[in-house]
């Protein structure tokens, strides 16, 4: 089922109830992604300051993607700039 998250602050809570699903104890879970079981509760709760790297990190070995809608006009203009960095080559 897809999610479509409109705020940092619900990815906690579908990051935990992966977690729980699979029958992973936090502690376990951090222990076997190799990060914290603090920065493990961090992401669970939503926190704000997550760093990247390891959020994506703690993710992937859930098996979890993420996944955005990005709108029509912004990837024709992503398109574009590439183009352009291509001609100046």
């Amino acid at each position: 089922m897809k999610v479509t998250l409109k705020h940092h602050e619900e990815l906690g809570p579908l990051v935990r109830a992966t977690r729980k699903c699979q029958g992973m104890r936090q502690d376990d879970t951090a222990e076997g992604i190799g990060v914290s079981e603090n920065f493990l509760a961090k992401v669970e709760r939503g926190g704000g300051t997550v760093q990247w790297q390891k959020l994506f990190q703690v993710l992937t070995e859930l098996g979890l993607r993420v996944e955005i809608d990005v709108p029509d006009a912004a990837v024709a203009l992503l398109q574009e700039q590439d183009r352009m960095r291509g001609a100046k080559r």
